[in-house]
């Protein structure tokens, strides 16, 4: 099942909290967008789940395991890093084969179809691999794993649009026919918003949001029009992100999609919109 519980997570260093007494729960089988600004504590909060770094305070468990120093726990997890710590001078396809000795339900056939795909030449050695192509290699390797839980950092690094793309097409096929969880970190929230079932926002190391992208986006709007109008929109409103142009303005109100005041809207002549995803979590998230 893959229940991935984070339990009251804290991070000290010196004075400064990197995860501030952070607690939610993934459940199996989605896809998962951990969001935040640079600092905010994603990759604190992924050393965790992957055991690379011990905490202050609190704990992380897969099925009821712990994860600290549990072998099983870790075997079911692929972390494909920002960072490249493959060693440099093996070939594209000496890696398949090494990864194969840790994760057996490597697909090793897979990993080769992939590679043609995506055009990776599999006889190249790592350190002599594009930024773009070194991203291509350690998807395609974090793919093929088979792991019941892949988390992707940055996957995209370096990648065009067209193979951008590709790799979206690609995940949300994998995912389809083998169904398990996902979590990607990533700054490229527009792009990566469609393939999203649920995301989990950290801002100075506090978790401020987990819901579904549905959720999320129906909890928020925004209006639009004269300035002094759409203020008179928002007394006794909460709000965020207000953007002025001239005389006129735009602003995210935090609330229900369902709840908006259309009768008082169509009196002062404003306007509605969606909320995109980023640009919410832009507001959210902003000082």
């Amino acid at each position: 099942m893959s229940v991935i519980e984070v339990k009251n997570l804290t991070k000290d260093y010196g004075n400064t909290k990197a995860l501030d007494d952070i607690s939610f729960i993934l459940e199996p089988n989605k896809i998962y967008g951990l969001l935040g600004r640079n600092g905010a504590g994603k990759t604190t909060l992924l050393n965790f789940i992957t055991n690379k770094i011990f905490p202050t305070k609190g704990d992380i468990t897969i099925d009821g395991d712990r994860v600290f120093e549990n072998d099983k726990a870790l075997n079911t997890i692929f972390y494909m890093m920002e960072k490249n710590l493959y060693p440099e001078d093996l070939k594209v396809k000496e890696i398949f084969k090494w990864t194969k000795e840790y994760y057996t339900l490597f697909d090793m056939e897979y990993a080769n179809n992939l590679a043609n795909k995506f055009e990776l030449n599999v006889n190249k050695r790592v350190k002599n691999l594009s930024t773009g192509y070194t991203s291509i290699f350690k998807a395609i390797v974090a793919m093929a794993s088979n792991a019941d839980i892949i988390i992707f950092d940055e996957p995209v690094l370096g990648l065009d649009a067209n193979h951008r793309n590709m790799f979206y097409k690609e995940l949300i096929a994998n995912y389809s026919e083998n169904p398990k969880t996902i979590i990607i970190s990533t700054h490229l929230i527009e792009e990566v918003g469609a393939v999203l079932e649920e995301v989990i926002i950290l801002r100075d190391g506090k978790l401020i949001e987990k819901k579904s992208v549905e959720e999320l986006l129906a909890s928020a709007y925004i209006i639009t029009g004269e300035a002094s109008k759409v203020d008179e929109y928002l007394k006794e409103k909460n709000y965020i992100g207000e953007e002025t142009i001239g005389k006129f303005k735009a602003v995210t109100v935090l609330d229900s999609i369902y709840d908006k005041n259309e009768a008082l809207a169509k009196e002062l002549n404003l306007d509605f919109a969606k909320v995109e995803l980023q640009k919410l979590f832009i507001s959210l998230t902003s000082s």
